[in-house]
């Protein structure tokens, strides 16, 4: 069949994963620049798709699993791999990063802070420090991060024959957490490691050959559209877990984020600063 009917057909059937990659598209933009943005998408889907098609023949780094091929002729497939399987890790990764950085970015505190488009509020304003986006701490916690997301979204993947998603893969040895392997969410971290390192040692690069100022300002709005994307992703697995019945899956999901909710407000309110600068710093 040709690419682009496959393509559309693969869009009408998956609308919910176009919407975050959109999502994704429009907020990196305005984050990262689309230099950046671009770098970040092509270095995570080329590193997930390389991942899974090593994973699918070879255990590693996921650990088994074979995909059915259900869809097949209903939407694009890249060898024996679902293109919008691969696809996902982009937004997923990157809503993960700005969660990350929404925690360890150094804060100045301002009476208002402005969003993107007109609207302004009185909170915390996160400064956009180079130094802190490429550290070490949020290369860990984006990853962590990136991996706790998974451990909702892959058992409801799991079942996807009880909804929408069809069922377009299978564990040969089911796992301890709903079926699903714990090398799974391993493989998870791993790709976020090497995805998100590649793309910061890049990102270095690019402010050497460009020269670029620190350019700490705050970015508050942006990074939330980030974090909102992170949450809308959550929100509409746990959504979906509840309404096909799995409600002791449902509930996992909802304890594993009660705290990361309750941190994060905390530190929209400006009560959990690491660390801090002056508004002269900006």
């Amino acid at each position: 069949m040709d690419f682009p009917l496959l393509l559309i057909k693969t869009i009408l059937l998956r609308p919910y994963v176009f919407l975050f990659l959109a999502v994704f598209v429009f907020s990196a933009k305005r984050l990262l620049g689309w230099k950046r943005t671009g770098l970040f998408f092509a270095i995570t889907w080329i590193t997930a798709f390389l991942c899974e098609f090593s994973s699918t023949r070879t255990g590693i780094p996921f650990g088994w699993y074979h995909y059915t091929g259900s869809t097949v002729g209903q939407e694009l497939y890249l060898s024996n791999i679902p293109f919008m399987d691969s696809l996902s890790f982009t937004f997923l990764l990157y809503a993960s990063y700005c969660l990350a950085l929404f925690f360890l970015l150094p804060v100045h505190d301002v009476s208002m802070v402005e969003w993107p488009g007109s609207a302004r509020t009185s909170i915390t304003a996160l400064v956009w420090d180079p130094k802190v986006r490429t550290s070490r701490s949020v290369l860990g916690l984006t990853v962590l991060f990136f991996a706790f997301i998974d451990m909702v979204i892959d058992p409801l993947a799991l079942r996807g024959d009880r909804w929408f998603l069809g069922k377009i893969y299978y564990y040969p040895d089911p796992g301890i957490h709903f079926g699903v392997p714990v090398t799974n969410y391993i493989g998870w971290a791993i790709v976020g490691l090497i995805a998100l390192t590649g793309y910061s040692l890049l990102d270095h690069r690019l402010q050497s050959i460009r020269q670029e100022s620190p350019g700490n300002r705050p970015m508050t709005g942006e990074i939330l559209l980030g974090c909102g994307l992170y949450y809308g992703v959550l929100l509409f697995s746990l959504a979906v877990t509840f309404w096909i019945g799995e409600a002791l899956l449902g509930m996992t999901g909802v304890l594993i984020y009660l705290p990361i909710t309750a941190l994060m407000l905390l530190r929209l309110r400006g009560r959990l600063a690491p660390h801090s600068m002056r508004p002269t710093d900006s």
